[in-house]
């Protein structure tokens, strides 16, 4: 599912790659049976291209890790954050066009 740019994250890779990274993280927050996640899909995997080099672009399954969405209270999904230093940066919910995704990771690097 993932793009060649877009890495997956996990309950047991969150902590060591995310968190304790400095460099800016988009973490997608996704489910096989969402429509709206599977229509952005296409939409974070260009931005993971884009910005190579600048962050790192993770998908995380809902259903296979439920503990780190529990941890930043993803109560809907598609809802993607920005994580930097260890600290949740910005928050953008539902399948938003690529421009307003792009907005709020340029406040951040």
């Amino acid at each position: 599912m993932a793009g060649t740019n877009t890495l997956a994250a996990t309950d047991a890779n969150f902590e060591s790659d995310i968190m304790k990274s400095t460099e800016l993280s988009l973490i997608d927050f996704w489910a096989e049976w969402c429509g709206p996640c599977r229509q952005l899909g296409p939409t974070i995997d260009a931005i993971a291209d884009e910005f190579v080099g600048k962050m790192k672009v993770y998908k995380m399954n809902v259903d296979e890790n439920p503990a780190t969405p529990t941890r930043f209270h993803v109560r809907g999904i598609p809802t993607l954050i920005l994580i930097k230093n260890g600290q949740l940066v910005d928050q953008i919910v539902g399948n938003q066009p690529k421009n307003v995704i792009v907005q709020a990771i340029e406040k951040h690097l």
